[in-house]
Protein backbone atom coordinates (compact mmCIF):
# COMPACT_ATOMS: atom_id res chain seq x y z
CA UNK A 1 0.00 0.00 0.00
CA UNK A 2 1.33 3.53 -1.11
CA UNK A 3 2.28 5.49 1.61
CA UNK A 4 0.34 8.70 1.59
CA UNK A 5 -0.70 10.11 4.73
CA UNK A 6 -3.31 12.37 5.09
CA UNK A 7 -3.36 15.49 7.54
CA UNK A 8 -6.31 15.48 9.77
CA UNK A 9 -9.50 17.23 7.83
CA UNK A 10 -8.36 16.31 4.39
CA UNK A 11 -9.02 12.85 3.72
CA UNK A 12 -12.46 13.65 2.73
CA UNK A 13 -11.72 16.18 -0.14
CA UNK A 14 -8.76 13.86 -0.98
CA UNK A 15 -11.53 10.64 -1.14
CA UNK A 16 -14.00 12.95 -3.04
CA UNK A 17 -11.05 14.31 -5.68
CA UNK A 18 -10.06 10.45 -6.52
CA UNK A 19 -14.06 9.77 -6.26
CA UNK A 20 -14.43 11.98 -9.12
CA UNK A 21 -11.69 11.13 -11.22
CA UNK A 22 -13.30 7.79 -11.07
CA UNK A 23 -17.20 8.88 -12.07
CA UNK A 24 -15.23 10.88 -14.76
CA UNK A 25 -13.24 8.46 -16.46
CA UNK A 26 -15.18 4.52 -15.31
CA UNK A 27 -18.97 5.66 -14.34
CA UNK A 28 -20.58 5.86 -10.72
CA UNK A 29 -20.84 1.77 -10.86
CA UNK A 30 -17.02 1.85 -10.35
CA UNK A 31 -17.00 3.82 -7.56
CA UNK A 32 -16.29 1.74 -4.29
CA UNK A 33 -15.12 3.20 -0.61
CA UNK A 34 -12.57 0.09 -0.95
CA UNK A 35 -11.03 1.22 -3.76
CA UNK A 36 -10.96 4.66 -2.69
CA UNK A 37 -8.82 4.05 0.07
CA UNK A 38 -6.55 1.99 -1.69
CA UNK A 39 -5.92 5.02 -4.28
CA UNK A 40 -5.44 7.28 -1.14
CA UNK A 41 -2.97 4.78 0.64
CA UNK A 42 -5.53 4.36 3.96
CA UNK A 43 -7.10 1.48 5.67
CA UNK A 44 -10.09 0.43 3.95
CA UNK A 45 -12.52 1.45 6.64
CA UNK A 46 -11.17 5.02 6.79
CA UNK A 47 -13.49 5.61 4.13
CA UNK A 48 -16.39 5.32 6.81
CA UNK A 49 -15.15 7.95 9.14
CA UNK A 50 -16.80 10.09 6.26
CA UNK A 51 -18.95 8.30 4.28
CA UNK A 52 -21.22 5.47 6.11
CA UNK A 53 -21.30 4.23 3.00
CA UNK A 54 -21.11 3.89 -0.82
CA UNK A 55 -24.94 5.80 -1.48
CA UNK A 56 -23.31 8.79 1.27
CA UNK A 57 -20.35 8.91 -0.99
CA UNK A 58 -22.51 9.53 -4.00
CA UNK A 59 -24.91 11.95 -2.14
CA UNK A 60 -21.53 13.96 -1.47
CA UNK A 61 -20.43 13.87 -4.98
CA UNK A 62 -23.78 15.29 -5.86
CA UNK A 63 -24.29 18.09 -3.48
CA UNK A 64 -20.40 18.86 -4.30
CA UNK A 65 -21.58 19.25 -7.96
CA UNK A 66 -24.59 21.20 -7.23
CA UNK A 67 -22.53 23.65 -5.51
CA UNK A 68 -20.34 23.93 -8.02
CA UNK A 69 -22.32 24.49 -10.73
CA UNK A 70 -24.60 27.31 -8.55
CA UNK A 71 -21.07 29.24 -8.49
CA UNK A 72 -20.48 28.57 -11.76
CA UNK A 73 -23.70 30.28 -12.87
CA UNK A 74 -23.42 32.95 -10.75
CA UNK A 75 -19.72 33.65 -12.14
CA UNK A 76 -21.44 33.37 -15.51
CA UNK A 77 -24.10 36.36 -14.17
CA UNK A 78 -22.36 38.40 -12.29
CA UNK A 79 -19.59 38.83 -15.39
CA UNK A 80 -22.58 39.44 -17.96
CA UNK A 81 -23.22 42.82 -19.49
CA UNK A 82 -25.73 44.14 -21.93
CA UNK A 83 -29.65 43.46 -21.76
CA UNK A 84 -31.66 40.82 -20.18
CA UNK A 85 -30.97 38.23 -23.11
CA UNK A 86 -27.00 38.40 -22.36
CA UNK A 87 -27.71 37.40 -19.09
CA UNK A 88 -29.60 34.42 -19.66
CA UNK A 89 -27.18 33.55 -22.34
CA UNK A 90 -24.04 33.59 -20.14
CA UNK A 91 -25.50 31.78 -17.51
CA UNK A 92 -27.09 29.17 -20.04
CA UNK A 93 -23.70 28.65 -21.61
CA UNK A 94 -22.30 28.13 -18.48
CA UNK A 95 -24.30 25.27 -17.27
CA UNK A 96 -24.01 23.73 -20.56
CA UNK A 97 -19.81 24.07 -19.96
CA UNK A 98 -20.38 22.26 -17.20
CA UNK A 99 -22.46 19.72 -18.29
CA UNK A 100 -19.83 18.62 -21.36
CA UNK A 101 -17.11 18.89 -18.77
CA UNK A 102 -18.79 16.76 -15.80
CA UNK A 103 -21.37 15.02 -18.19
CA UNK A 104 -21.12 11.61 -15.31
CA UNK A 105 -21.29 14.33 -12.03
CA UNK A 106 -24.09 15.95 -13.57
CA UNK A 107 -26.31 12.53 -14.44
CA UNK A 108 -25.51 11.64 -10.85
CA UNK A 109 -26.93 14.63 -9.54
CA UNK A 110 -30.04 14.30 -11.51
CA UNK A 111 -30.38 10.77 -11.07
CA UNK A 112 -33.76 9.25 -10.91
CA UNK A 113 -33.67 9.03 -6.69
CA UNK A 114 -35.55 11.64 -5.57
CA UNK A 115 -36.92 10.23 -2.43
CA UNK A 116 -35.52 11.13 0.89
CA UNK A 117 -32.27 12.46 -0.52
CA UNK A 118 -30.13 14.26 1.96
CA UNK A 119 -30.30 17.29 3.70
CA UNK A 120 -27.07 18.21 2.43
CA UNK A 121 -27.88 17.49 -1.40
CA UNK A 122 -31.88 18.63 -0.88
CA UNK A 123 -30.11 22.17 0.17
CA UNK A 124 -27.82 22.38 -2.62
CA UNK A 125 -30.47 21.12 -5.00
CA UNK A 126 -32.17 24.44 -3.59
CA UNK A 127 -29.31 26.46 -4.02
CA UNK A 128 -29.37 25.99 -7.49
CA UNK A 129 -32.91 26.89 -8.22
CA UNK A 130 -32.64 29.69 -5.78
CA UNK A 131 -30.07 31.16 -7.86
CA UNK A 132 -32.00 30.35 -11.08
CA UNK A 133 -34.54 32.52 -9.54
CA UNK A 134 -32.76 35.11 -8.55
CA UNK A 135 -31.43 35.54 -12.35
CA UNK A 136 -35.39 35.01 -13.56
CA UNK A 137 -36.17 38.41 -11.59
CA UNK A 138 -33.72 40.39 -13.08
CA UNK A 139 -36.22 40.18 -16.04
CA UNK A 140 -39.35 41.52 -14.00
CA UNK A 141 -36.98 44.66 -13.13
CA UNK A 142 -36.32 44.86 -17.27
CA UNK A 143 -39.82 44.24 -18.06
CA UNK A 144 -39.47 41.04 -19.62
CA UNK A 145 -42.37 39.46 -17.82
CA UNK A 146 -43.99 39.83 -14.36
CA UNK A 147 -43.37 38.65 -11.64
CA UNK A 148 -45.83 36.07 -10.85
CA UNK A 149 -44.39 34.29 -13.77
CA UNK A 150 -41.03 34.03 -12.11
CA UNK A 151 -41.20 30.40 -10.82
CA UNK A 152 -42.99 28.90 -14.02
CA UNK A 153 -40.43 30.92 -16.20
CA UNK A 154 -37.43 29.13 -14.21
CA UNK A 155 -38.75 26.03 -14.42
CA UNK A 156 -39.07 26.32 -18.34
CA UNK A 157 -35.38 27.58 -18.79
CA UNK A 158 -34.18 25.08 -16.37
CA UNK A 159 -35.50 22.32 -18.51
CA UNK A 160 -34.45 23.72 -22.11
CA UNK A 161 -30.86 24.14 -20.62
CA UNK A 162 -30.98 20.57 -19.01
CA UNK A 163 -32.29 19.08 -22.21
CA UNK A 164 -29.56 21.16 -24.73
CA UNK A 165 -26.33 20.38 -21.90
CA UNK A 166 -27.49 17.21 -22.32
CA UNK A 167 -27.83 16.42 -25.90
CA UNK A 168 -24.02 18.24 -26.06
CA UNK A 169 -22.80 15.92 -23.23
CA UNK A 170 -24.13 12.85 -25.14
CA UNK A 171 -22.32 14.48 -27.99
CA UNK A 172 -25.58 14.02 -30.00
CA UNK A 173 -24.70 17.88 -30.81
CA UNK A 174 -22.04 19.63 -31.16
CA UNK A 175 -20.80 22.68 -28.37
CA UNK A 176 -21.54 25.23 -31.37
CA UNK A 177 -24.93 23.77 -31.96
CA UNK A 178 -25.64 24.04 -28.49
CA UNK A 179 -24.72 27.48 -28.35
CA UNK A 180 -26.98 27.95 -31.15
CA UNK A 181 -29.62 26.32 -29.60
CA UNK A 182 -29.44 28.39 -26.34
CA UNK A 183 -29.51 31.06 -28.99
CA UNK A 184 -32.53 30.56 -30.28
CA UNK A 185 -34.07 29.13 -27.43
CA UNK A 186 -33.59 32.50 -25.48
CA UNK A 187 -34.80 34.53 -28.01
CA UNK A 188 -38.35 32.13 -28.02
CA UNK A 189 -38.44 32.17 -24.58
CA UNK A 190 -38.15 36.26 -23.49
CA UNK A 191 -40.44 36.38 -26.97
CA UNK A 192 -43.00 34.42 -25.61
CA UNK A 193 -42.47 35.63 -21.65
CA UNK A 194 -43.32 39.13 -23.41
CA UNK A 195 -45.96 38.44 -25.42
CA UNK A 196 -47.77 37.27 -22.01
CA UNK A 197 -46.49 39.66 -19.61
CA UNK A 198 -48.54 42.11 -22.33
CA UNK A 199 -51.91 40.07 -22.45
CA UNK A 200 -51.34 39.97 -18.67
CA UNK A 201 -51.03 43.96 -18.66
CA UNK A 202 -53.99 43.98 -21.05
CA UNK A 203 -56.44 41.85 -18.71
CA UNK A 204 -56.30 39.16 -21.64
CA UNK A 205 -54.64 36.66 -20.36
CA UNK A 206 -54.08 34.62 -16.71
CA UNK A 207 -52.40 36.16 -14.06
CA UNK A 208 -52.11 33.37 -11.78
CA UNK A 209 -50.53 29.86 -12.25
CA UNK A 210 -51.19 26.84 -9.86
CA UNK A 211 -48.42 24.32 -10.14
CA UNK A 212 -48.17 21.40 -8.11
CA UNK A 213 -45.30 20.83 -7.35
CA UNK A 214 -41.69 23.15 -8.19
CA UNK A 215 -39.19 21.80 -6.09
CA UNK A 216 -35.91 20.68 -7.67
CA UNK A 217 -35.64 16.75 -8.03
CA UNK A 218 -32.21 15.88 -6.84
CA UNK A 219 -30.20 12.92 -6.39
Amino acid sequence: MPDRPFHHGNLRAALLDEAEKVLRERGARALSLRELARAAGVSHGAPRTHFIDRNALLDALAERGFLRLTAEMRTAADGATGDHAALLRAVASAYVRFAVREPALLDLMFAAKVDGPSKEVQHAAEALFETMAGIMNAGVKAGAYNANDVTRFTLLLSATMQGIASLVASRRITPPQGESLIDDAITVFLAGATATAARQRNGSGPTAHTHPHTDPQPH
